[in-house]
């Protein structure tokens, strides 16, 4: 009576099995377009061009923290500002608009806002590729027909393509001095939010090249000045965005030992920072050192900071500066051991 329904069970578990294999040895025509696009359906293909991850910031005592890479020109205008859209994702709230000038802009609320407005200042001020942002304090959007505060402004050019994502692991820089000092940027911001989806390239033409310039750059810098957890992996909070108070209690060097600096700074990711030689940590450092204060405190007087905070977060990115200049010393102090 019960044989039938034995070997019937047989066939299902056998039919279950065969299914997967069938299915993935003949894939969907969309899904083999798909792999064409760097591995990920819908991505566009990264068109042919030269890759850039810095410049070399000659006149860098000179830059204008204030006004950051876009610079007076660029600023919004802010006479007329009109919704075009919601963005979708992301842990901000953003709308796409266009100022009174024709261009547009991603508007960012919330606490990221903020951080992330003097944080590309910062990386920028470098020799690193970053957006064009500024801190909106108060502005009225038609369409949306309210009043937002404290609204970073991400400029859009229509001329320049603009494509997601490139790989911490994988990419044209891995191993040289500047991608080493791109990850010392991070963990000197406590950008502890370092997904690959957060990461753009920039295709523009440059007129002193005849090719595209594919500029690499963190497209993301919300989750910067905040605190991070330094516990083990299984014990690690929530680290959070724009926390004044909790990023100038922090520090950023643990140590040195066997030509390594430790930065204390946690993240799933923790591979990337991992391998910081003293010469690479001195390497940027010979850039950041040559920051006045008042040019790091332009970056957050921008971003429309308290008087107060401005001085703090001023004090707390100098002595980040100074760990990083101290490392060589350690280093030579625990060789003499």
């Amino acid at each position: 009576m019960y044989a039938p329904l034995r070997r019937f069970s047989v066939v299902a578990i056998g039919l279950a099995l065969l299914l997967p294999a069938a299915i993935n040895s003949n894939p969907k025509p969309k899904q083999q377009h798909a792999q064409k696009h760097n591995g990920k359906k819908g991505k566009p293909e990264l068109p042919d061009g030269i890759p850039s991850l810095w410049r070399q910031p000659a006149d860098i005592a000179k830059r204008d923290l204030y006004w950051g890479p876009g610079g007076q020109a660029l600023r919004p205008d802010l006479r007329r500002v009109t919704l075009i859209e919601k963005e979708k994702g992301g842990y901000s709230t953003k709308y796409r608009v266009r100022d009174a000038s024709g261009r547009e802009w991603i508007a960012k609320l919330g606490k990221e806002a903020k951080g992330e407005t003097a944080a590309s200042r910062l990386v920028w001020a470098v020799g690193y590729h970053a957006d064009t942002n500024y801190l909106v304090p108060s502005v009225y959007v038609e369409g949306l027909n309210k009043t937002l505060h404290d609204v970073r402004f991400g400029l859009r050019p229509k001329e320049v393509k603009r494509v997601d994502g490139w790989n911490w692991d994988r990419n044209p820089f891995v191993g040289s001095r500047q991608f080493q000092g791109l990850k010392v940027m991070m963990a000197l911001l406590n950008n502890w939010d370092l997904k690959d989806s957060n990461n753009k390239i920039a295709v523009a033409r440059d007129k002193k090249i005849a090719d595209n310039e594919l500029r690499y750059f963190v497209g993301d810098l919300g989750g910067s000045f905040g605190k991070v957890s330094h516990l083990p992996r299984w014990l690690q909070f929530k680290p959070d965005r724009n926390n004044p108070k909790a990023y100038a209690r922090s520090h950023l060097v643990n140590g040195v030992k066997d030509d390594r600096v430790d930065l204390h700074f946690k993240l799933k990711q923790g591979h990337l920072i991992k391998n910081i030689s003293v010469a690479d940590a001195r390497w940027i450092t010979g850039y950041l050192s040559r920051l006045s204060d008042p040019q790091i405190a332009d970056a957050f007087r921008a971003a429309n900071y308290r008087p107060d905070e401005v001085r703090m977060m001023t004090r707390a990115v100098r002595q980040r500066i100074n760990e990083l200049q101290n490392a060589e010393n350690r280093l030579a102090a625990s060789t003499a051991r």
